[in-house]
């Protein structure tokens, strides 16, 4: 038995409706990236992909910040949270986030303050309550997370808080869909947009990519029925030669996004190249501090070594997160790698597609 019939009969009785119509309508091989690794989870807690039929061939794309924060990122932080009066301040997943030698776990039990913080606002809450101390907060995340920040630096700036920083390693999905589908190596045919980036953003930006490489994007939600109408959609377009951006998660997600949320993302930050860990650099793919906010730039305020570091020989992570490879082809998957001992970075995090696998995959 699959875990989506524990759900309520309605919404189970809908996710069968909606498999039963996609392996109607599917008559040649496709495959489908779904961006978000929250996506990924519920695929495969749900048994999603067991409903599907075999020529629809789910690929799990990048779609977790902590999977795709870089290796230079991580070394850097461990610098700066290593250093004299320093408060080290970032999501729990990143934690475990392995460096090159150790991660900010390792760091904490080598004496460094390293917290845990839920919003970049405690990181500031952390700052004004200890005047003595630079607390620095490790700003990851794709566009959901950007307003937050954002906000935040508005806050310290006005208050004039100014043992406050971050370290910037935001990324950016719509040039990460360009880099996949640039990719000589590219495999997908069409993209499951993340439905919380949208809310956000809007999906404008995706219209154009859509066009210029006759690939569908449908913006899909997290529930099973939700995932499965976006299925659907794309596969309805693949089938009919169609290539356009599409919502399927319209009681969330409008075509102009947060206006709001916007201005406030294009008043503190401007976008950058990014390197992505396992990927390699995305030109424009990240959002560096504007000249307005450079003093909360926990690089310009630190002396940290920025030299090139190497990934683990054995990790496919970079060949995972670009669709080319699944968890399972890699040699270390659940033996060498395990979420108690992870080698890479989708093994770490809770959205991370490894971890997915494992946990899942070992359930069933």
């Amino acid at each position: 038995m699959t875990e989506y019939q524990s759900m309520p009969t309605r919404d189970s009785q809908r996710t069968l409706q909606l498999a039963d119509e996609i392996r109607r309508v599917a008559t040649r091989c496709w495959n489908i990236m779904e961006i978000c690794g929250g996506q990924t989870h519920a695929i495969m807690q749900y048994g999603l992909d067991q409903l599907l039929p075999p020529e629809i061939n789910l690929i799990h794309g990048p779609g977790c910040p902590v999977c795709v924060t870089s290796l230079e990122a991580i070394e850097t932080a461990l610098q700066i949270a290593q250093q004299p009066g320093v408060i080290f301040t970032s999501f729990g997943d990143m934690l475990r986030v392995p460096g090159t030698s150790q991660d900010l776990f390792g760091a904490r039990a080598s004496g460094a303050d390293v917290r845990v913080v839920y919003s970049p606002f405690e990181a500031v809450k952390i700052a004004q309550s200890n005047p003595d101390k630079q607390v620095v907060f490790f700003a990851i995340g794709f566009e959901t997370t950007v307003p937050s920040i954002a906000a935040s630096l508005i806050h310290a700036q006005r208050n004039q808080i100014q043992n406050f920083s971050i370290l910037p390693a935001n990324v950016l999905v719509p040039p990460a869909i360009r880099a996949i589908l640039s990719s000589p190596n590219n495999q997908v045919n069409a993209f499951l947009a993340a439905g919380h980036v949208c809310a956000v953003m809007g999906y404008t930006e995706y219209e154009p990519l859509a066009e210029e490489f006759s690939c569908p994007i449908v913006v899909t939600g997290f529930k099973p029925d939700e995932l499965l109408t976006g299925i659907l959609m794309t596969i309805h377009q693949l089938e009919t030669g169609t290539a356009r951006v599409e919502n399927a998660y319209g009681r969330v997600v409008t075509k102009g996004g947060n206006l709001t949320a916007q201005t406030m993302i294009r008043t503190v930050f401007k976008p950058v190249d990014r390197q992505w860990r396992g990927i390699g650099t995305i030109p424009l793919s990240g959002l560096g501090l504007r000249s307005a906010f450079s003093a909360f730039d926990a690089v310009r305020r630190f002396q940290v070594d920025a030299s090139p570091v190497a990934e683990s020989s054995v990790c496919i992570a970079g060949q995972v997160l670009t669709g080319v490879a699944k968890p399972p082809d890699c040699p270390a998957f659940g033996k060498a790698c395990t979420p108690t001992s992870p080698l890479g970075a989708p093994m770490v995090s809770s959205e991370g597609a490894c971890a997915a696998y494992y946990r899942y995959q070992k359930a069933n």
